[in-house]
């Protein structure tokens, strides 16, 4: 069984036991999180499609780590001008285990 869920603007295809990394949600490191936000549910020929989400789907999961990823640098400038500028920037996320899918 598969989902594609819903959270902070980005759309996921899980199912039970992967890992996924998302933008960092406001939740500790071990406490459960639940996406309502279910899109598509379901295995081979039982698949629901919800319009716009399945309705009494949810996806359940824990919260593994809180970090921040690899900087990324960012340098622009402009040719023949000497203007330039250097920055950079490290996104943060949470590392989240899927551990139950259900579907009503």
């Amino acid at each position: 069984m598969f989902a594609i869920i819903e959270t902070c603007g980005k759309q996921y295809k899980v199912s039970e036991g992967d890992v996924i990394r998302t933008d960092l949600l406001e939740s500790e490191v071990g406490s459960d999180v639940t996406f309502d936000r279910v899109i598509l549910a379901g295995s081979g020929d039982d698949l629901k499609v919800g319009a716009p989400t399945v309705e009494g789907a949810s996806v359940t999961g824990t919260v593994l780590r809180q970090a921040k990823d690899k900087k990324i640098l960012v340098f622009r400038y402009k040719p023949k001008k000497r203007v330039r500028k250097l920055t950079g920037h490290r996104q943060r996320f949470a590392e989240i285990k899927i551990t139950k899918i259900n579907v009503a």
